[in-house]
């Protein structure tokens, strides 16, 4: 259904909580009328939430990912709506922790892919032609430092996370003349549900201190709004993380990881 608003519209994935919900909460009161997408109940209570100043449409759709048609179906939502796309952040996401041999299951390493890498291809292949046609754009792709080093018991995510990283800088470069921007989104640890769904809680990582989502959230929209290519956001030490991240060989990168990931490192 067609609806009359002056608002700039943006469509946020994986905004139930976490990041993306800060990412929703805070385009919102920038005066973005907002389409937000997850698949769990929780997110019609993250769109009364939203709609409680009264200022913004707030459209929630449920829909998983992980499927080909839940992609679709959300996809419709945006059309159905009649509205042009303004601000895109591809931001659903999630992992699993423990040994890639012995440990993980297939059908949780496949949903990986399938949330982080297809449906991002998926909804950015739908969205972006819209946009480059009207010339104007904003997309904000939520990648990780963790797409920076191999991921030692987190094998799947970190090179779902390296795959989303290259597409966003690849596609970035293509768009360059076009008026849409392209901005990738690289935070640390945040305190969210992620490490809670991964099942690692027993790790150093998961029982550590995390960033604020809030704080990711208020650097990403600056990043994305001001059209930069990419924002390592959080904390003063993930900021840092992210530079040795860049020259640190890649063994001692893994080394480190699985210092952090391995199942049980909490208790050591």
């Amino acid at each position: 259904m067609t609806t009359s608003s002056e608002n700039r519209f943006a469509v946020i994935t994986g905004a139930s909580s976490g990041i993306g919900y800060e990412l929703a909460r805070q385009l919102a009161a920038q005066g973005f009328d907002l389409l937000i997408v997850a698949e769990d109940a929780g997110i019609e209570e993250a769109a009364t939430d939203l709609r409680r100043d009264g200022r913004n449409q707030i459209t929630a759709v449920r829909a998983d990912l992980a499927r080909h048609d839940g992609v679709e179906q959300a996809w419709a939502a945006v059309e159905a709506t009649g509205r042009d796309v303004d601000v895109l952040a591809l931001n659903a996401g999630r992992g699993i922790g423990g040994e890639f041999v012995g440990g993980t299951a297939l059908a949780d390493e496949l949903n990986v892919i399938d949330v982080n890498v297809t449906s991002t291809v998926h909804l950015a292949k739908r969205a972006l032609p819209g946009m480059v046609a009207r010339g104007r754009g904003r997309v904000l792709i939520t990648s990780s430092i963790a797409s920076m080093m191999p991921g030692t018991y987190q094998a799947v995510y970190n090179a779902s996370k390296s795959f989303v990283q290259s597409f966003a800088e690849a596609v970035r470069a293509e768009l360059k003349d076009t008026g849409v921007t392209v901005t990738s989104l690289m935070p640390g640890p945040t305190e969210t549900n992620f490490f809670h769904r991964a099942e690692m809680d027993d790790t150093r990582v998961g029982a550590s201190d995390k960033d604020d989502p809030a704080q990711v959230a208020e650097q990403a929209i600056r990043a994305l709004l001001d059209g930069r290519e990419k924002v390592v956001a959080g904390s003063v030490k993930t900021r840092a993380q992210g530079v040795v991240d860049k020259v640190a060989p890649d063994r001692v990168k893994a080394a480190l990881h699985g210092r952090m990931a391995e199942p049980g490192s909490a208790a050591h």
